[in-house]
């Protein structure tokens, strides 16, 4: 067991990766991490889900991120912490497992599906690295350990909170690689940072990784990379009108079953999911491809509602929007459903509210269940200082909750012209005042 966790490949493999520009495996453990069945389904989830429908280079998958978190894990191991009495070296292969295999639970369009099906990405993680499964064989040469040590560090409940934070924290490897990936891929600017200079300035201290003081200005990119990251491509609102559709899809599919509808193309893949009854077999057995080959399909189903959904969906005819939050406009809300329903639309299908948030930056509140812990910067003289009581500029942002409302509805109703033009003139009111 101990001979195959120091197993090195006899020739180190490299990945040729358009962020990191080679991800180096060396460890014999990894190699056949990579080789799993169930590492190799990563390739058939996006790591943006609905995002290419809007991005239309947002193809990449959680493959691609989770050797990109390895890779960065991998340089700051053997390159940063190497030789620090701080770093205990005999964990280093943990975190490398753990960095790899951090995103294994992902489902196909990871939250629209998790909304409907109430499954948890998080649990079926634990499940494939604890479960008979192939990743779970690989780890079990290592030690009988070893998988659950790999699922407490993924789980955040590792005793070594600095193993942790390299993973799991407010500057880890996990955000410093999506924020790149999803730049280059998307095509935008706002996601590039200078990560070569937060390398170089981490330290391993009481716990935790420290940023010495004068790399604070790297730093200050990163977190408004990610303030920008959010607002202009994951809150995108169009990405989230295809993710109104393929929750609504779903919904439509669950609701069908349940009054025994007679399916053209039965949901084989969904039956478990929809008795609530879901192995890790059932789990596994659904990729995107999957979804969209059923997708496909159901644009010919008979039910006008599912086979309308399926096909603005494979077709991109998107639902509209407007800015709209109903807590504070609740009578506007209300009225825009009336004239919907009104003009024929079947609002429980067609009519959707959605808000996101993102907190791109906290600091330490006691007390407070969503407190992470902040970014800590190490100061010539040895004093350690929260990042936000030295930048100006991370101070102006911290704590401070960005939210975005969107109502969403079939657009083309206004140029119905079976639709009575007093109430269109209604809707245009409600809909742009």
């Amino acid at each position: 067991m101990e001979n195959y966790a120091n197993a090195k490949l006899l020739e180190e493999k490299v990945f040729k990766d358009p962020v990191h520009r080679y991800v180096h495996v060396r460890d014999q453990v990894i190699w056949d991490l990579i080789g799993t069945k169930e590492f190799q389904r990563l390739r058939r989830i996006r790591q943006l889900g609905t995002t290419y429908l809007v991005f239309h280079g947002a193809e990449h998958s959680r493959f691609n991120h989770s050797l990109g978190v390895y890779e960065i894990v991998r340089r700051i191991t053997d390159d940063i912490f190497r030789g620090r009495p701080e770093w205990d070296e005999g964990e280093r292969l943990l975190i490398l497992c753990a960095a790899l295999l951090h995103d294994l639970g992902h489902g196909p369009f990871s939250h629209a599906f998790e909304n409907v099906f109430q499954t948890d990405h998080e649990y079926f993680t634990r499940q494939i690295l604890l479960g008979e499964t192939e990743v779970n064989g690989v780890l079990k040469r290592v030690s009988e350990q070893f998988p659950e040590m790999v699922a407490q560090v993924i789980e955040k409940k590792y005793p070594n909170e600095l193993v942790v934070s390299l993973i799991s924290s407010q500057i880890d490897a996990d955000r410093m690689d999506y924020l790149q990936r999803d730049a280059y891929y998307t095509g935008v600017s706002y996601g590039h940072f200078d990560m070569e200079r937060i390398l170089r300035v981490m330290r391993p201290r009481n716990g935790q990784v420290l940023i010495k003081s004068s790399g604070m200005h790297a730093v200050e990119d990163y977190i408004m990379s990610r303030y920008q990251m959010y607002l202009q491509v994951y809150f995108h609102p169009v990405s989230r009108s295809a993710e109104v559709l393929l929750n609504n899809i779903l919904k439509r599919v669950k609701q069908l079953n349940e009054e025994n509808y007679p399916f053209i193309v039965e949901p084989v893949h969904f039956k478990a999911f929809f008795e609530n009854n879901i192995n890790l077999d059932d789990y596994l057995a659904l990729d995107e491809y999957i979804l969209l080959t059923y997708f496909q399909y159901w644009t010919k189903e008979q039910d006008s509602i599912l086979s309308d959904l399926c096909t603005r969906f494979m077709n991109r005819k998107l639902l509209g929007y407007v800015n709209l939050n109903p807590e504070e406009e609740p009578e506007r809300f209300r009225r825009l459903k009336e004239l919907l329903e009104a003009a024929g639309v079947n609002t429980e299908y067609y009519f959707y509210h959605d808000c996101t948030s993102d907190l791109p930056y906290d600091f330490y509140r006691p007390g407070k269940e969503t407190t992470r812990l902040p970014i800590f910067l190490l100061m010539p003289n040895g004093e350690i200082r929260e990042l936000s009581q030295e930048s100006l500029i991370v101070d102006s942002i911290a704590g401070r909750i960005k939210t975005d409302h969107k109502v969403y509805y079939p657009k083309e109703i206004l140029q119905n012209p079976s639709v009575d033009s007093e109430l269109k003139k209604e809707l245009q009111k409600v809909l742009f005042s």
